[in-house]
């Protein structure tokens, strides 16, 4: 869940992920509404969105590597994290995004 304020034409005009005085609305973060607010932002913003969403991948494939090496088991991250992971797997699968190739390798 996100926090959001709106304008008066009903847009959002600010996003958050924890409630403040203005952004006291919720919204599921994957609402389509978020993706555009995302999709608007420029300059800093931008840069800092993209850059979360690259870095979202390199954790998922980082704790696919340690889990697939038994550095990690699955059942020593929260309930919370495990239904986020398997949710984002399931998500990719469906998507098929994979980012390293089936012969590529990490060093």
């Amino acid at each position: 869940m996100l926090y959001i304020k709106r304008n008066a034409k009903g847009e959002i005009v600010t996003l958050s992920k924890e409630p403040t005085p203005e952004c006291n609305e919720t919204i599921a973060a994957n609402s389509p509404e978020v993706f555009t607010f995302l999709a608007q932002q420029t300059g800093q913003s931008a840069q800092m969105i993209a850059s979360d969403l690259a870095f979202v991948r390199v954790v998922e494939d980082l704790l696919e590597v340690l889990l697939a090496k038994g550095v990690l088991s699955f059942t020593d991250l929260p309930p919370a994290a495990q239904a986020k992971v398997l949710a984002r797997k399931a998500l990719r699968a469906k998507n098929d995004v994979n980012l390293l190739g089936d012969e590529d390798t990490l060093i």
